[in-house]
């Protein structure tokens, strides 16, 4: 039986054809690349939803506006936290409570007087659980420090950190030569007024007895007394 010089090369092409295809076959195709997800719990959640207790919860820390927190009440009974923003104003809408104020106060300070709120009229006993979860790039706003420094004038309050007396003092470039630093005067816009010994804060690391700055807070560095 002859075969046709045709048929033969027609052959010869699907077999080469399907060899190919079944090699293609063999190699799985490349995986596409994984959107990241906008979703994913952040440190702050995770840190909420493991914690059960208030005892622990950051009490140095000041909020200031536009940073996001974590936010839950151990005895709800979906259990999940929420993300919340601090406002412009300085205030935290909270689930069923409203606007708090929250700008200047710690996530302790803040989960106490949320937990006073919820108590009144929602819950017999709240347990209530917050944490950073975003810090403001914002400027908190300035402070002044003036009197016996190497530097006096305006200061920006960084977003990312915690800024106290003695902190802004540094800033100053430090006391200067004949400076009372026992005796450093803080003046709250609300006309509050609080003395800072900074020779124990700084010289003897009683760092509890430093103050956390607020916005338009004004520092003042008398000179100690001299006997000739």
């Amino acid at each position: 039986m002859r075969v046709s010089l045709s048929a033969l090369v027609a052959a010869a092409w699907i077999l080469s054809v399907g060899s190919i295809f079944a090699q293609d076959g063999a190699s799985p195709a490349p995986a596409p690349p994984k959107p990241s997800s906008p979703d994913l719990p952040s440190t702050a959640t995770a840190t909420v939803m493991r914690t059960n207790s208030m005892t622990v919860l950051d009490d140095k820390k000041k909020l200031g506006s536009n940073d996001y927190i974590s936010f839950r009440v151990v005895e709800d009974r979906d259990n999940d936290s929420q993300r919340l923003r601090v406002n412009d104003n300085g205030e935290l809408e909270v689930p069923y409570v409203g606007l708090v104020p929250a700008r200047g106060k710690s996530c302790k300070e803040l989960a106490y007087t949320i937990k006073s709120l919820l108590e009144k009229e929602y819950y017999y006993h709240a347990t209530v659980i917050l944490a950073v979860d975003r810090v403001s790039e914002k400027s908190r706003g300035r402070v002044y420090v003036y009197g016996s420094v190497k530097s006096q004038g305006p200061q920006e309050i960084p977003a990312d950190e915690s800024y106290s007396v003695s902190k802004a003092v540094s800033k100053a470039g430090g006391f200067g030569d004949f400076a009372n630093k026992r005796k450093v005067k803080l003046t709250r816009k609300n006309g509050q007024e609080f003395t800072v010994d900074c020779k124990r804060v700084i010289e003897e690391g009683k760092t509890d007895e430093d103050i956390e700055l607020l916005p338009d807070d004004q520092i003042y560095v008398p000179q100690r007394l001299i006997n000739m």
